[in-house]
Order: C-alpha cells, then sequence, then structure tokens
C-alpha cells in the first residue's frame, strides 16, 4: 500500500503537528451543508476530527481498501474510475491521493465529472521542496521505494485545474506551527523549504457559450420633414 508512507509521516512529531494543522485547515474551508453530499477520496482515519459524521449524513470515504473513519461510509473504488453519477457530488476532499496516484490526471478528470457546476474541491498535497519531506523519504527507504516519490508542485495542481475550468479560490501552506490562507492572488513560485505541505481549494465553473448571429437593422434617420414642409422649403427657393 503506496499510502503506507503517509501515515508514517503522521507518526513522527512533525507529522503529528501537520495533521493537527490540517485538520485545522479543513475544519476553517468546509463549507458545505448538512444536507450536501460530500465526497473524500483517499482515506485518512481520523475524518470525524475535521468533519461531524454523525451530522454529515452524505459524507462518503473512496478507499481502495475500504479504510476510514468507522462511523463513515465507505465506497471500494479506484479514483481513477468513480462509480459515481455525473455532476452528483457538491464537495470533493482529496488529502494526499494524487502524489500516491499513477493515474492521477485521469483522477483530476474523474473529480471535474463528478463535481456539480459551483461545487467545491480541497486538495491537500506535500510540499516537494520540504526539507522535513525529503528527510523522512530518505529515513523511511522501504516505504518510500513503493512510492517511487512523485511529489506534485502546487503549480502544476494550479495548471490542471485551470485546464479542467476550475477557479482557485484560495490556497494554503502548512509551516512548523501554522498555516497560512492567502486568498484571491496566488503565486506559482515554489513553497518555501519549511512548508510540510500546501493546500489548494478550487470552484468548478461551468461556462454556457451564448452563439453570436448577425443582426440586420436599417438605421432611421433622426429627423424627418413632411411632404408639406418639404414643398415650402423648395417655394422658398
Amino acid at each position: 500500500m503506496k499510502r503506507k508512507f503517509l501515515f508514517s509521516c503522521y507518526q513522527s512529531p512533525r507529522g503529528k503537528l501537520l495533521q493537527a494543522l490540517e485538520t485545522d485547515y479543513l475544519t476553517h474551508v468546509i463549507t458545505a451543508g448538512c444536507k450536501q453530499t460530500v465526497l473524500q477520496i483517499g482515506a485518512l482515519g481520523w475524518e470525524n476530527d475535521f468533519i461531524d459524521c454523525s451530522l454529515y449524513e452524505r459524507f462518503a470515504i473512496i478507499d481502495t481498501l475500504g479504510e476510514g473513519y468507522e462511523q463513515a461510509s465507505k465506497i471500494r473504488a479506484r479514483a481513477f474510475s468513480l462509480p459515481i453519477q455525473t455532476a452528483s457530488i457538491d464537495l470533493i476532499i482529496v488529502p494526499h491521493l494524487l502524489e500516491f496516484d499513477a493515474q492521477r490526471f485521469q483522477t483530476m478528470r474523474e473529480i471535474e465529472r463528478i463535481l456539480k457546476p459551483e461545487g467545491d474541491l480541497i486538495i491537500l498535497s506535500f510540499n516537494p521542496w520540504s526539507l522535513w519531506l525529503r528527510s523522512q523519504y530518505l529515513w523511511d527507504k522501504k516505504l518510500a521505494d513503493s512510492w517511487k516519490g512523485h511529489f506534485i508542485p502546487r503549480s502544476r495542481i494550479m495548471d490542471w485545474l485551470k485546464l479542467l475550468n476550475f477557479e482557485v479560490k484560495s490556497t494554503a501552506e502548512f509551516g512548523i506551527d501554522s498555516f497560512k490562507l492567502v486568498h484571491g492572488k496566488f503565486s506559482l513560485d515554489k513553497s518555501t523549504l519549511f512548508s510540510s505541505a500546501y493546500a489548494v481549494k478550487a470552484v468548478k465553473r461551468r461556462y454556457t457559450l451564448i452563439p453570436l448571429t448577425p443582426v440586420t437593422a436599417t438605421i432611421q434617420p433622426l429627423l424627418a420633414t413632411t411632404g408639406m414642409e418639404s414643398q415650402r422649403v423648395k417655394k422658398n427657393d
């Protein structure tokens, strides 16, 4: 299981701090109503820390092994081939999945397919420039080798979202003891070496093309003279 590397990172002191920061972040940015449909792709096991599974009756976790918080609904499936109806999900959470997915762009296409227009997408991913992550990769080489190190820069995630007609609403970087949330303007530069991970929140846009057809209109004169007035003008002449 490639995601064992993720769970191994969460067991380290820095990883436990990262888990707490990500929990705080998700609690802050999840705005879906309790009656809306929320889907998480990739199990963590501590989902109830950031979303009340007893309150969100339409919250489900998709995982190949059926793992996740015990009281949450679970679906066994692969991320690149989701057994979900098109345009049926209000919010999708993708926590540290794309780094471990060999078909991650196809997964992104599936996410775009099942998300409703104006639906929200939240992605968590490791910072590929993190010194801590690199040290974990070298320290736990056995687990890291099964992963092959698919670190994804934030700029690439944002390029994929733009290609799939998503609008990025905010980004965040998880530092040593806090996370920095940025709205509106986003930089495609590399994240800092001290950020363990980053997050991107985007909304799916659906644009309707309005066909342009030629309009023929006759231009009427602003002033018009009557027949009698035109005759008077001729007599005066």
